[in-house]
């Protein structure tokens, strides 16, 4: 037997100890080079950013459709409503809109609007395309791409294929520079090239089959160290991803074209886009969320929605007959108000996801039907003890109970709940916790103050010879280049005391064949009429009787275009403006002008003065303003309204035209264009603080055929008017629920449903407008209470919310005084509340 001194023990322990410590330095050194991992890959289950796998909950939020001033709030918003991405496109046509001169500044400085993600704390996703379609002017594509010799867009062109190129190259370098991609440390986790090329692919045939793979290739090797992704595009080459666009990605999308790919979701409408004489249209905050909850439920990693804060198209850059109003129906409405209860619902929607994380991400995969449109999609991990389940009701009009792993569960129709440990239901799509809330508009006392309206009328052209002449009426887009709406078209004619029609019932038809999309007609300086086509045709026949004289007759068409075409193939060949012109009812017959001569003059005088500012405006001689003048310009100063609430226009005593304030743009309107509901489909138009101001503000508006200035409204927007719509049957609130040690556990002692108030900003509760618990009816700002009703409601929710930012109620019938034998109660709690600014102590 050998035995040890503590001399030489003592030693061998330093020894030991040293080793240890050099060992547990290396582990931690690897540890921190594992963390330090820094990029995006990917593979079949979900994207891995900087070595970690993520749920991605995504918004498409535009940096030209808002200002740079609000875009730190609407991305406080963002994150707040649960998302972690945020996804932009990048706007060709106002980076370069003259070939070789580049912008960035104020709305279109992409660099700052990218570093202000990052600095939320959340990713990025870069559109480059450069094609974009979004209802943006030309699909994103500069005028004077249209006008390169031999160019053909988006297909195996060699002169598109070259600018295109250069302009991606031009992109992924300025980002690059920035160290903007998650490879460098940046917020960029995905970029995309092209957009939605299966929607014209076919027309091009195999030029377009070589373009897409060009494309995907040359994307490739930009070598950004991040994920390339080609949305609608089947044949997504090599390693570009093919992602999903749609309302229904859970059950349309076939799945990427290669099994090392993840599921993503790069387009989920949140309502749909507008156009000019469109009816309103909504989608419903719990049919949204169930297609979430279902592409998730579907090995779905990434959502994103499109828009989740859509904005404003300023000036002219809204495509053919594109509102200026874009996506109001998105969780953050056009002025970026919360709209309730889509943002909240959608919030409280990722909270329960993410408590689904590990099993999402690692879990098994299983599926079992429960009985006719039920079924069970799960995701278990049984070692770890992770297991989630989605209990689905597919039937549109059936509520019912499931058994589910001996449990039974109550299903609403067209709903999901889902249970992150397959046992609690932390949320249903169809039952809404969140508050609602309702959008007004309130006139301010600056709209009376000082109005006084000036005008300056556009002289309405004759035909002459030294004008710019050809024998036909010219090609509208070609001669303004996307540099103005407006193109003069006149011509002369001579007649005879017997061209005129001898009986007075019958008068000169004037017929005009017009390729789109507006024109207005004067005939000898006088008004005459108007006419358009729409979204879906957009040429149109105009056709109105007129008065004409013998001698010198003089007809002046002012063509107008409502935005450049942003999709479909061979966007290049589009064409606008009038076509044939004839004049019918005459008693030599019909007189075809079409070959007659004409005169062409390209956008109005008060353009070309810039009069819409300040400077500008000096140029030309103004009078007191008169209603009901055609091609007119008017202005009035106003004072900015006290306050933060946003500020807008309200349009409805005038037709259509273009509105600036101080110089800018806040884009085009047409109210006198109806929907089938005998509305205009949009009459209020946003005016950002930024434009503002505090006194002597310029409004400067264009008419191009009638209106009462004297009667535009200057308003502020509020949400200031809060709902709650909660039963007892409603799931407790998601964040009732957090994950500990890979188990579920409430996070307080009620886990029952609450009704949840809170005011906007630092306003609070002054009133509480209604109150009912029962069977209450209606939506917020329009309920109305049942045969259930408990009178005690308002008296209690006045004492838990008035003075207060923010109250919860409880939805019991016993805080309430309700009757539980009701016939037809739905134990269910309406309370509307007013917010207003706490009033100041004197």
């Amino acid at each position: 037997m050998t035995t040890v001194s503590p001399e030489t023990i003592l030693p061998l322990r330093r020894s030991v100890s040293i080793l240890f410590s050099f060992v547990l330095l290396a582990n931690v050194a690897l540890a921190h080079k594992a963390k330090a991992v820094t990029g995006v890959t990917y593979d079949g289950r979900s994207l891995i950013i900087n070595g970690r796998r993520e749920l991605l909950f995504s918004g498409s939020i535009h940096y030209p459709r808002s200002t740079p001033e609000t875009w730190p709030d609407i991305l406080k918003k963002a994150k707040l409503g649960g998302l972690n991405v945020i996804q932009t496109y990048v706007f060709w046509n106002v980076h370069e809109p003259v070939r070789g001169q580049f912008n960035f500044e104020g709305r279109y400085d992409l660099v700052k609007f990218i570093k202000l993600i990052q600095k939320h704390g959340m990713y990025a996703t870069l559109r480059i395309g450069p094609f974009i379609e979004a209802e943006w002017n030309h699909g994103g594509f500069p005028f004077w791409l249209r006008e390169v010799p031999d160019i053909i867009f988006r297909t195996d062109n060699e002169p598109f294929k070259y600018h295109m190129q250069k302009f991606v190259e031009m992109i992924v370098q300025k980002m690059k520079d920035e160290k903007l991609f998650a490879s460098q440390g940046g917020p960029i986790i995905l970029s995309q090239i092209e957009n939605e090329y299966n929607n014209v692919a076919a027309t091009y045939k195999e030029g377009g089959v070589r373009y897409v793979q060009w494309a995907g290739n040359m994307a490739l090797q930009t070598n950004t160290g991040v994920p390339w992704i080609m949305c609608k595009q089947k044949d997504a080459p090599g390693a570009v991803i093919n992602a999903c666009n749609g309302r229904n990605c859970g059950d349309t999308f076939t799945g990427p074209n290669h099994p090392t790919k993840p599921v993503l979701w790069t387009e989920n409408w949140t309502a749909q886009y507008r156009v000019f004489g469109d009816p309103p249209s909504q989608r419903s905050a719990e049919d949204l969320a169930f297609s979430v909850a279902r592409f998730f439920s579907k090995n779905g990693t990434l959502t994103n929605y499109y828009m989740y804060h859509g904005g404003t198209n300023f000036g002219r850059t809204g495509s053919s007959f594109v509102m200026t109003r874009y996506y109001d129906e998105a969780p953050l409405d056009e002025f970026g108000l919360q709209k309730e209860p889509k943002w909240g619902h959608l919030r409280d929607l990722h909270h329960a996801l993410k408590l689904c994380r590990k099993g999402l991400l690692w879990g098994v995969y299983s599926s079992q039907q429960l009985g006719h449109g039920y079924e069970a999609r799960l995701y278990e991990k049984p070692d770890k003890n992770v297991c989630v389940a989605f209990l689905s009701n597919h039937n549109a009009r059936e509520d019912g109970t499931v058994n589910f792993r001996g449990v039974d569960y109550f299903l609403p129709r067209h709903s999901i709940s889902i249970l992150p440990d397959c046992k609690t239901v932390v949320f249903n799509t169809q039952r809404v916790n969140a508050q609602h809330n309702a959008r007004t508009y309130h006139t301010a006392k600056e709209t009376q103050k000082n109005n006084a309206w000036q005008m300056f009328q556009e002289h309405i052209p004759h035909f002459r010879r030294n004008s710019m002449t050809a024998q036909e009426p010219l090609e509208l887009f070609n001669l303004t280049k996307d540099t103005t709406d407006y193109l003069w078209y006149s011509t002369s004619f001579n007649l005879e005391d017997d061209d005129l029609p001898m009986r007075h019932d019958i008068r000169p038809v004037l017929q005009v064949s017009n390729f789109g999309h507006m024109m207005h007609a004067f005939v000898n300086g006088k008004y005459i009429g108007t006419g358009h086509g729409n979204k879906i045709e957009k040429s149109f026949v105009f056709q109105k009787p007129m008065d004409l004289k013998a001698g010198t007759n003089h007809i002046s068409l002012l063509g107008i275009t409502v935005g450049l075409p942003d999709s479909g193939a061979y966007m290049e060949h589009r064409m606008a403006g009038v076509h044939t012109v004839a004049i019918q009812g005459l008693n030599t017959g019909t007189l075809d002008l079409s070959a007659n001569g004409w005169g062409h003059r390209v956008g109005m005088v008060g353009e070309k003065f810039g009069i819409h500012n300040e400077a500008g405006s000096s140029h030309v001689q103004w009078s007191d303003a008169k209603s009901g003048t055609q091609v007119t310009w008017y202005k009035r100063y106003f004072d900015a309204p006290g306050g933060n609430d946003p500020v807008a226009l309200d349009m409805s005593s005038m037709g259509k035209g273009l509105a600036w304030v101080n110089g800018e743009c806040i884009g085009r309107y047409w109210v006198s264009y109806l929907s089938p509901l005998g509305k205009p489909s949009q009459s209020v138009y946003h005016v950002p603080r930024a434009f503002l101001k505090r006194k002597k503000n310029l409004l400067v508006i264009f008419e191009e055929h009638g209106g009462k200035p004297e009667d535009i409204l200057i308003m502020t927007v509020k949400r200031d008017n809060i709902c709650t719509f909660v039963s007892e049957l409603h799931p407790a609130h998601s964040k009732s629920w957090e994950r500990e040690d890979g188990k579920i556990k409430a996070v307080g002692e009620d886990v029952k449903a609450q009704a949840n108030l809170k005011c906007p900003g630092k306003k609070v509760m002054n009133k509480i407008v209604f109150a009912s618990f029962g069977n209450p009816m209606g939506i917020c700002g329009n309920f109305t209470v049942g045969n259930c009703h408990s009178p005690q409601v308002k008296i209690t929710a006045e004492k838990l919310c008035l003075g207060k930012r923010s109250c919860t109620l409880p939805v019991l019938p016993d805080a309430y005084g309700a009757d539980v034998n009701c016939p037809g109660t739905l134990s269910t709690l309406a309370v509307q509340a007013k917010c207003s600014r706490r009033k100041r102590r004197l």
